[in-house]
């Protein structure tokens, strides 16, 4: 087969769609297709609406196997994600899909999917709410008369708050138009099915797939020297978090939460992992911690496995992720998770069985989770050796993936 990704960013670029299509495409092409990317030059998701974000040189080239083709990006003079949302008010679907606030803008890639001359089976784009790409993406299948297939990766948000921000913004009109366009969907969780179902995407075009775990990339690190490099006592426990620093990944929560834990005596190390986004930036200014908090930054491969074996329990009370798979990396580990009743996280963490879920924004009783599990090695054992079992049974890629593979094979025939 010859299929086309689309995908806002590629690596080395960081980020849950990111290495999922990368995964995708690598698997594709093992297989004995013929994979090109399409994709942006940014690196950093503020590349996007600003020239601050890293980013690379356009051009093609080869990626274990893959074709991946990056394109310029493109910015307003001014003001480009509030002048955006201005235009968004057009009332026209396919405009909105284009002037998404954080879209990635690119006229080369709009007009290279108007006119690529490989005549592709299938064309697959990711991800919500980055409307262009999927625009663009739309645009080739369209053009070539082959099956558009969708995974949007939905974030559903504080799932208490029937006007929770996040969930209008990923769940626009214009974005469900781009899904019920499909001929065919992947969703990660129950939840983010009956959302779409709910919007009128066709159930049976709807196909439950969830994500899986690469053990070897997470596991195997050396916990005495990941714990000695951070500074930690003997009866210290080290509360481990691994995103986009960021409001939306709860970062900014958890130090909150790490606040009240340290104000009742709490023996707790928090350990960040991940780059900041502006919104931790801008509050890690004005922050004063009461107690120990290590900084890591972006991860190498062996700094992520010591990661995991350093940390006791993990946190991302997170709301704006679709599934989480930094939870079975944290299981694979036999570290019990804790994180919000937002996104996809509910369908993920099983409460009082792997991890604990807690309502969304409740930082009192974040902190209350936290110091729970903190004070009971028992009960943290108990948990994390219920996460270990799922992350052996569970997650496993070859099904995840082969399942994307047969979807194209029925769909092109």
């Amino acid at each position: 087969m010859r299929v086309a990704h689309f995908v806002q960013r590629y690596p080395p670029a960081l980020g849950g769609a990111e290495s999922y299509f990368a995964r995708l495409s690598r698997y594709l092409a093992n297989a004995g297709d013929q994979v090109t990317v399409f994709t942006t030059t940014a690196l950093d998701l503020e590349a996007f609406w600003g020239t601050r974000g890293q980013r690379t040189r356009p051009g093609r080239e080869w990626i274990d196997g893959v074709e991946v083709r990056r394109y310029r990006l493109h910015h307003l003079p001014l003001y480009h994600t509030q002048v955006l949302r201005l235009l968004s008010l057009v009332p026209h679907r396919g405009w909105q899909a284009w002037t998404t606030a954080s879209s990635p803008i690119s006229w080369s890639l709009w007009a290279d999917a108007g006119r690529t001359d490989v005549p592709f089976d299938v064309v697959h784009a990711t991800a919500f709410p980055y409307g262009w790409g999927l625009a663009c993406a739309r645009r080739l299948a369209r053009r070539l008369a082959v099956p558009f297939v969708l995974t949007p990766f939905v974030h559903l948000g504080n799932l208490d708050d029937p006007r929770d921000r996040t969930r209008r913004a990923y769940l626009s009109p214009a974005l469900v138009g781009l899904a019920k366009s499909a001929a065919a969907v992947f969703v990660q969780t129950e939840g983010e099915r009956r959302a779409l179902a709910r919007l009128g995407v066709a159930p049976e075009r709807l196909l439950m797939q969830g994500l899986g775990l690469d053990a070897a990339s997470c596991t195997g690190g050396d916990r005495a020297k990941a714990r000695a490099e951070w500074g930690m006592a003997p009866s210290e426990v080290a509360i481990g978090h691994l995103a986009n620093n960021s409001r939306e990944k709860g970062t900014v929560d958890l130090l909150r939460s790490a606040q009240r834990i340290w104000a009742r005596g709490g023996r707790v190390r928090v350990v960040l992992a991940g780059p900041d986004m502006p919104s931790f930036r801008a509050f890690w200014q004005g922050f004063r911690a009461r107690g120990p908090v290590v900084r890591l930054g972006r991860l190498d491969d062996q700094q992520k496995r010591d990661f995991f074996a350093g940390i006791d329990l993990f946190a991302l009370p997170s709301r704006s992720d679709s599934f989480g798979l930094v939870f079975p990396e944290a299981w694979a580990n036999g570290v019990p998770c804790v994180g919000y009743r937002a996104g996809g996280i509910p369908w993920v963490v099983r409460d009082d069985i792997d991890g604990v879920v807690v309502r969304c924004g409740d930082v009192e009783a974040l902190a209350e989770a936290l110091l729970l599990l903190a004070g009971d090695n028992a009960l943290r054992r108990r948990m994390g050796e219920a996460g270990r079992v799922r992350a052996r049974t569970e997650f496993d890629w070859e099904e995840k993936l082969g399942l994307v593979r047969q979807t194209y094979r029925r769909l092109v025939v």
